[in-house]
């Protein structure tokens, strides 16, 4: 068995997927529109699909907005330099939402920033955990 990927809800795809490519630096893995259904599904990573966990984003046409609720907690992403990783999604007009540093009672450097639907990514730093 392997993990395959997440699944998000997003309200506005074409605004997720430039979040997701331009900020965040992933690719467009496949996408497919779904019309019977009236949602399409867009894959995006940084490897293929055969070779790691990748997202999910869903959009149904007719919705424009989710609720995140409180059950969710964030998809994390490994990176080499969390705090220059904060200053590449900031220069690509993404949202840091906790500047890069130590996580609270620990020595592991994070950062979090969020998506336009307000999903919380967290950066953690490469050898720091």
């Amino acid at each position: 068995m392997r993990m395959l990927h997440t699944m998000l809800r997003v309200g506005n795809l074409d605004r997720s997927l430039d979040f997701y490519t331009g900020v965040l630096g992933m690719r467009v893995l496949r996408r497919k529109d779904y019309p019977d259904g009236r949602f399409t599904l867009a894959f995006v990573g940084y490897q293929d699909e055969a070779d790691g966990a990748v997202l999910e984003l869903t959009h149904n046409w007719d919705t424009d907005r989710y609720d995140l609720g409180n059950a969710y907690g964030h998809v994390a992403i490994e990176v080499d330099d969390a705090y220059a990783a904060c200053e590449r999604v900031k220069a690509r007009g993404g949202q840091v939402v906790r500047e890069a540093g130590p996580m609270k009672h620990g020595t592991t450097v994070i950062a979090f920033v969020q998506d336009p639907d307000g999903y919380r990514i967290e950066l953690i730093q490469k050898g720091t955990w």
